[in-house]
């Protein structure tokens, strides 16, 4: 008598993992079959919920020189100007813009821009529009 392979095909082997990844990971999205008494307790009626990621500015990553708003404000401007429109002039910036249908502020701002200067960047028309850059890029 012969014995066969005992081996599962790689499918067969990822569907059985996924299968006991919450006995695996413990709590989580699988769920848990931990014991109830090492669950943590909830924190009390005027306790905050613990948490295991700062607040404020330490947690958001904004580079030196600029606030967490800022990059999130820069970043808000560029999802309304594609690389097709740069480099380019104010005319070119507001017409792609509006061609990607920016809200009224940000063709508003882009309006502001000095007529007769190329941008290169995001970054650049940003600093145009007063305000400031990261002072160091990595």
């Amino acid at each position: 008598m012969e014995r066969g392979s005992s081996k599962h095909s790689p499918r067969v082997d990822e569907q059985m993992s996924q299968e006991v990844s919450g006995l695996v990971q413990g709590p989580g999205t699988g769920g848990s079959r931990v014991d109830e008494f090492r669950q943590p307790e909830p924190a009390g009626e005027d306790q905050p919920e613990a948490t295991t990621a700062p607040a404020g500015e330490l947690r958001s990553g904004a580079p030196q020189g600029m606030s967490s708003q800022d990059v999130e404000a820069r970043s808000r401007l560029g999802r309304f100007i594609t690389t097709t429109a740069l480099p380019g002039d104010r005319d070119a910036l507001v017409a792609n813009a509006r061609e990607n249908e920016a809200p009224a502020d940000i063709v508003a701002a882009l309006e502001r821009l000095p007529e007769g200067t190329r941008y290169q960047t995001i970054s650049e028309v940003w600093a145009a529009l007063g305000h400031k850059n990261e002072t160091t890029r990595w």
